[in-house]
């Protein structure tokens, strides 16, 4: 029997790692046809040949800058030269540096709003008329708890974060009428590559402060993330889900 998700096409930007792997790995074992995008060339190949052997799907494989209009334009020309559509769209590519207000660099602020705020905005604009031509087509933006809750350290990422949950929230009513659903997810702690700096008593704190006890894992957020792709949350737009373990509350 076929899966409900057989042959709809998603784009997950930022899959070369973390977060964004997870979600290229569950959305193949569901039957999708992905297009995996990487910062640089060449680095969601991995990604892709793990896809390959272990689900015998072959991704489109893209690359470039998110903070780039013409870089994101090129992406998305590939998608509408291989598929002709979207249905699924997964603004995952970011990044994060934390430090504390009076002594964040000119450069780590421009580059933290360039790539997460302006660079998921790039995304889904561009990507609008590929979605319009998509069966049932749903986005999803990755926030983060920083963006919902704040915390001393993450000013500006969480500014940065904050303006994708806002993005969502506003561009679900814009997009509703054209049947385009808009979601995002806000992680807590998830062990990825972000969380590796952190010695043994920082990685007690977080888990201390999490109500469920440990780590997220990125499948933990990979999961809900298919679910608001999927027909299962067919009603449901305009949310900012916390994937926290209980971090906020």
């Amino acid at each position: 029997m076929s899966s409900p998700a057989e042959g709809r096409v998603a784009l997950v930007t930022g899959s070369s790692r973390g977060i964004g792997r997870a979600v290229a790995r569950k959305l193949a074992t569901e039957g999708y046809q992905l297009v995996l995008h990487g910062m640089r060339e060449g680095s969601a190949k991995t990604t892709a040949d793990e896809i390959t052997a272990d689900f015998g799907i072959e991704p489109l494989v893209v690359h470039g800058d998110v903070s780039d209009a013409a870089d994101v334009k090129a992406i998305l020309r590939l998608v509408f030269e291989r598929h002709r559509r979207l249905d699924a769209l997964v603004v995952n590519a970011g990044v994060h540096e934390a430090g504390f207000l009076g002594m964040m660099g000119d450069a780590a602020i421009e580059r933290l709003f360039a790539v997460n705020a302006v660079g998921a905005t790039y995304t889904v604009n561009g990507a609008v008329k590929l979605l319009r031509r998509g069966t049932a087509p749903s986005v999803v933006l990755l926030s983060s708890v920083m963006g919902t809750a704040g915390s001393a350290g993450q000013v500006v990422y969480g500014a940065t974060k904050a303006a994708v949950a806002g993005f969502a929230r506003a561009a679900a009513k814009e997009l509703g009428p054209a049947g385009i659903r808009v979601n995002a997810v806000a992680p807590g702690f998830i062990a990825t590559e972000m969380l590796e700096s952190l010695d043994d008593a920082g990685r007690a704190e977080r888990i201390a402060a999490t109500a469920l006890r440990r780590l997220g894992e990125p499948s933990d957020v990979a999961d809900v993330i298919a679910f608001l792709l999927s027909d299962a949350s067919r009603f449901v737009t305009g949310q900012v889900i916390e994937v926290d373990g209980g971090l906020v509350v």
